[in-house]
């Protein structure tokens, strides 16, 4: 096609051009990519979560031009893997929804960035998709906050649901783009059970540390 000739695809991870085998990762990087395993670490109010790979090297670099690069194109990749992630995790959801960024935020990058990730998702799994949270706040961005009793106080209240949202009874499925103490997701999930949600549930493209035994 005239298009792939203007605009080569490229894998998400190293750039190197893909062969007409390859879709979205190169072999190398699909072979090597530091791959999640099955969540073991509680984060509260969240009945469980997933992600596709750890946050590290070559994904973080990937992240990291999707976010603040405008690697718009990323999206419907990231989706595609993480609709495989969340059909092996085998939950129930009424709705797909996301975490929002501030005002602010958007209107200087431009664009949310979780919101297009989860709009992928939901073309990938055929499953409904509902803007349920908004951002009452702009608040210091949590990669810049290490301590996690701070990342924790840094999103306290920080979010409200939707006025046009009912998510009384619901099961809800929360994206983001990356899971570190889980101090957003959880205060995310502790706003919509109080609105009445019955569980919610969790995925993200990366999760920034290994899971601990219990």
């Amino acid at each position: 096609m005239l298009l792939d000739l203007v605009f080569p695809k490229k894998c998400i991870f190293c750039r190197r051009l893909l062969t007409d085998a390859e879709t979205d990762l190169c072999h190398s990087c699909r072979t090597e990519a530091p791959d999640f395993s099955s969540s073991k670490n509680n984060i509260p109010f969240v009945a469980g979560w997933t992600a596709v790979w750890y946050y590290k090297d070559s994904v973080k670099h990937s992240i990291h031009r999707y976010k603040f690069r405008r690697a718009l194109s990323y999206a419907d990749a990231y989706g595609r893997f993480l609709a495989m992630r969340i059909q092996q995790m085998e939950v129930p959801y009424d709705y797909i929804t996301w975490v929002p960024i501030s005002i602010w935020r958007r209107f200087s990058r431009g664009y949310d960035q979780v919101a297009l990730l989860a709009k992928a998702v939901s073309k990938e799994l055929d499953a409904p998709l509902l803007s349920t949270l908004k951002k009452k706040r702009h608040n210091p961005a949590q990669s810049g906050i290490a301590d996690p009793a701070h990342r924790k106080a840094n999103v306290l209240g920080a979010y409200a649901v939707r006025g046009d949202a009912d998510v009384s009874g619901k099961t809800i499925l929360l994206i983001d783009d990356v899971i570190t103490t889980g101090a957003t997701i959880s205060e995310c999930a502790k706003t919509l059970l109080a609105a009445g949600a019955k569980e919610v549930y969790c995925a993200a493209i990366a999760s920034a540390h290994k899971n601990k035994k219990k």
